[in-house]
């Protein structure tokens, strides 16, 4: 009987050591194998990522732009982007080219740093080709992370069936034990730590100051400055390259060209008149608004062409006459002032003229002007009366030889066949090139506009 209760405990011995070792044996194995596919997955990732990510390299702006300012990041390193979406907006003096995906993937590197000088060429990012709109995958170490947390669990509940029930270990990490009456008193600062505190936190009062500290207070000043009333704040904003370019062009323009303003006033009554009596159905027939701006220019380039120094620049020792008219039409925009150009007016009706002055405008104020909207240019009006500007003399436009400022319509006593009448009159005044236009060639300019404004109907029977 005694033989076969030892041959009992030794088959049970053997059974639990046998399991034991088994579990052990399953929990090596399942560490190896989390190991390797780690490693399988960093593998996977660095023949991916890696290899398969493209490099976009800032594109080609125009002849004279070589360089730029990286001015936003539209994505971000992980966004998907599809073919042909913005990524990045390049500022340069002239306009603002937006660098877009050529091709669906993930943006996985950012190369350059926003308000950088990115130059034609350089590499700008990184993006792997993939289905755009794909939600990125977690990394490697992320997942490592977050599976380390679950094994640590796992093996904490575990416990070992070989110890007897009543010796049985618990595996958690002991809790701290709960602070004392002391320690409650002293806030938990065990008596060894720092002995200034300014504050209770939990009353908000103030303590003073143990005596072994030699700190002293700072003594007030018997007399005190007087404070200054207002705010005297001061904010530094760096110059963007377009206003960087336009302080240049103008400074150059005032240095370059020997420049003169002429002014005269014209009578606005019968082109007010015109235009109310047509606007409303202009508008309902072809769907453009009637202004003053496409009178104005009308009257210009039929003026251009009776005075052509007006539309002529110099280059070198020789002056270019032109038998064309493109007219630069000033946009004031967020940015500064820009001047898309309307191209062979001088065949144009008004209302040819008031579609693409809207079109131009709407362009500028979007931030959608191409260079070759805004390169040549023979003469330019700037509008300065929407603003209010009742008197101005504009700079010239180098190379061009003249440039027209119009200005808010004023109602003003004026005489009129003897009497004395009120009438809304604009002031309009002509900047020119000294050395192209003689002063009787600009007045004379300026007044062959303004009889034209004056007289609209003179307009349709000037010869083309």
């Amino acid at each position: 009987m005694l033989s076969k209760q030892v041959i009992a405990v030794a088959r049970n011995r053997a059974f639990f050591t046998g399991k034991h070792v088994q579990r052990a044996g399953a929990l090596v194995m399942s560490k190896g194998w989390r190991t390797a596919e780690s490693h399988m997955r960093c593998a996977q990732f660095h023949s991916t990522h890696l290899l398969q990510a493209e490099t976009i390299k800032v594109p080609q702006m125009a002849e004279s732009i070589s360089e730029g300012t990286l001015r936003s990041w539209s994505k971000q390193v992980g966004d998907s982007v599809e073919v042909d979406e913005e990524v990045a907006t390049i500022e340069t003096d002239k306009i603002d080219v937006t660098v877009n995906a050529s091709k669906a993937g993930k943006i996985v590197e950012l190369l350059a740093k926003e308000d950088d000088t990115v130059v034609v060429g350089q590499d700008l990012f990184r993006i792997e080709v993939g289905e755009g709109g794909q939600t990125s995958s977690p990394s490697p170490k992320e997942q490592e992370t977050s599976e380390e947390p679950k094994e640590l669990a796992e093996e904490s509940k575990v416990k070992d069936p070989e110890e007897p029930k009543d010796q049985q270990v618990d595996k958690k990490p002991s809790e701290h034990p709960p602070p004392s009456g002391k320690d409650k008193l002293s806030g938990g600062i065990p008596p060894e730590g720092p002995k200034e505190v300014k504050k209770d936190v939990a009353k908000g009062k103030d303590i003073p100051p143990s005596k072994g500290t030699a700190a002293e207070k700072p003594k007030p000043s018997s007399a005190a400055a007087p404070k200054a009333p207002g705010s005297r704040n001061e904010t530094r904003v760096k110059m963007n390259r377009m206003r960087l370019r336009i302080a240049e062009r103008l400074k150059e323009s005032q240095n370059a060209a020997a420049s003169l303003t002429t002014f005269n006033e014209i009578d606005m009554s019968s082109l007010m008149e015109m235009r109310k009596k047509y606007k409303d159905e202009v508008l309902k027939e072809h769907d453009v608004k009637l202004g003053f701006m496409s009178a104005f220019a009308r009257a210009c380039t039929l003026a251009l062409k009776e005075i052509p120094a007006a539309n002529a620049s110099i280059e070198g020792d020789e002056i270019i006459y032109r038998d064309y008219v493109d007219l630069s039409v000033a946009v004031a925009t967020p940015k500064g002032l820009v001047t898309p150009v309307v191209r062979n007016a001088e065949g144009m009706g008004f209302l040819e003229i008031e579609k693409e002055i809207a079109s131009l405008g709407k362009k500028a104020r979007d931030g959608k002007l191409t260079l070759e909207d805004m390169a040549g240019g023979s003469f330019t009006i700037s509008n300065g009366g929407v603003f209010g500007s009742l008197y101005g003399t504009p700079i010239i436009n180098l190379p061009q030889a003249a440039v027209l400022g119009m200005h808010s319509i004023k109602e003003k006593p004026v005489v009129v066949n003897g009497q004395i009448v009120i009438r809304p009159i604009m002031v309009v005044a002509l900047t020119y090139d000294h050395r192209l236009l003689d002063g009787r060639e600009a007045v004379t300019f300026l007044v062959k506009v303004r009889d034209y404004i004056e007289d609209p109907r003179k307009m349709l029977l000037a010869l083309n």
